[in-house]
């Protein structure tokens, strides 16, 4: 039996699965609301949220072509601004002229829809350049290299470019070694991660994530005689910012967002993802 048909599979999801299978059943399968809080201070969690939230907008917008003087006069907070002054002297350069934002690109992969929204696409013809624009608490190091390489958003952002992107190419597939992934860090504004696509890459992501998708369309199934309990991860200090944590009986009290270490993951909610989309379907 193939996964639920409504389901749509992300990164963020795919990630979740690969840190927590419980956790992945309870958002997205279960569709279960959970009033824990993530991190602590509270407060201090939900205005980054926020603010990250009002920088992706300020990005996008200018990206479309709306004057700096204009867009910098509507922001205010003292992070924000840093931000803002960031990104206007280190955004990165030399990007294809055609500018796209918040696109989503979507494709069938075994049985299932996977699919993606783009910070920003940078294409031209025979090339193409993801951006994603990366916020965090003042004084946040960089996540390392090696750890965004095997994120599941690097993999399936290339992936799904070239396997989804012809439309983008005058109907012409990308080749992988046309496409080229940038994290760009609002804290760390001059210096971004590049990360180039081979067509190996391409090759070892499309059967990595057909695997995975497998794997747990397999869980599924096991399990749909009865109630589901997919198994919950044996890393128990990711559990302190999961919002489940209480209900798996994996302590009570949210972690600081002081001592969250970035080479893990991001606190889910500061995780600007897309579930419920008007897709583009190719």
């Amino acid at each position: 039996m193939p996964l639920p048909p409504d389901l749509r599979l992300t990164q963020s999801s795919l990630q979740d699965y690969t840190d927590c299978k419980r956790r992945f059943q309870l958002r997205y399968l279960d569709r279960l609301v959970w009033p824990a809080l993530e991190s602590e201070p509270a407060l201090i969690h939900e205005r980054y949220m926020h603010l990250g939230a009002q920088f992706h907008q300020l990005v996008q917008q200018h990206q479309l072509g709306l004057p700096v003087e204009r867009l910098t006069r509507l922001v205010t907070d003292l992070d924000l601004t840093r931000w803002w002054e960031n990104y206007l002297a280190h955004a990165p350069a030399n990007l294809p002229a055609k500018r796209l934002t918040e696109t989503v690109l979507t494709a069938s992969l075994t049985g299932s829809r996977i699919l993606a929204k783009y910070d920003l696409l940078a294409v031209a013809p025979g090339r193409a350049v993801i951006v994603d624009w990366k916020t965090s608490q003042p004084g946040a190091k960089r996540p390392r290299r090696d750890t965004l390489l095997n994120r599941l958003q690097t993999r399936v952002y290339r992936y799904l470019l070239v396997a989804a992107g012809a439309h983008l190419n005058g109907g012409t597939p990308f080749q992988p070694e046309q496409v080229e992934m940038i994290y760009w860090f609002a804290e760390h504004p001059d210096q971004p991660y590049h990360f180039p696509y081979t067509s190996a890459q391409y090759r070892a992501d499309h059967e990595y994530l057909s695997t995975l998708i497998a794997e747990i369309a397999g869980e599924y199934n096991r399990q749909t005689l009865g109630p589901l309990s997919f198994p919950l991860t044996p890393d128990e200090k990711r559990c302190a910012y999961c919002p489940y944590r209480s209900l798996c009986d994996r302590g009570t009290r949210a972690g600081d967002l002081d001592d969250w270490d970035t080479d893990l993951d991001e606190p889910t909610a500061l995780d600007f993802t897309l579930e419920q989309i008007a897709e583009i379907e190719f």
